[in-house]
């Protein structure tokens, strides 16, 4: 999974799945069919992880604003060499496949729906709590938190200096928590 994230699907080798996996072509086929198959694999993992991470990290905030506020810093919070620092490898696949591998992009476009899903149950948590307005809209609610989540990735990846994160994971949370009624 590491290796596809690292390089993408087009760019990873035969050669370097050998090497990855320390196995050689005829068994890396007869384990896993075909390379595509072999990428749904990982992105599946890479999505299951992903999900669980975030269900796990809501499951210890005291409200589902404040859990979806604290995804920010925790991004933002990665040690330099940790590989979540890199663009969101769902995202990665769907700009690298969409014209040539429909069927490896679609696959990443469901998980990202998917994770658009959780997204939308937290803020709707947040809003049958009494902790959003009753008119919010979730799902609106929950593209626009995908999209932060991404843009803070890709600042990661840029190499943008570890105080501009800080400063932008902080701005991302404040903006979530302002939503929110104010007792």
């Amino acid at each position: 999974m590491i290796l596809f994230w690292r390089k993408g699907y087009h760019a990873t080798s035969l050669k370097d799945l050998e090497s990855a996996l320390h196995m050689k072509p005829g068994s890396i086929y007869a384990a896993f069919d075909s390379k595509e198959n072999l990428y749904l694999l990982a992105i599946n993992r890479y999505f299951e992880a992903s999900r669980d991470n975030f269900r796990s990290e809501m499951a210890k905030a005291a409200t589902p604003l404040t859990g979806l506020a604290a995804q920010f810093q925790n991004y933002a919070d990665l040690a330099k060499d940790d590989p979540a620092r890199r663009a969101c490898m769902l995202m990665k696949t769907v700009v690298d496949t969409t014209s040539t591998d429909p069927e490896i992009a679609d696959a990443s476009k469901r998980y990202l729906d998917q994770m658009c899903v959780e997204f939308a149950e937290s803020f709707e948590a947040a809003r049958a709590s009494g902790e959003l307005p009753s008119d919010a809209d979730p799902k609106r609610l929950a593209l626009r938190y995908q999209a932060n989540i991404s843009a803070l990735r890709v600042e990661m990846l840029r190499g943008t200096p570890q105080d501009d994160i800080s400063k932008l994971a902080a701005d991302m949370a404040q903006e979530t928590m302002g939503l929110g009624i104010s007792s």
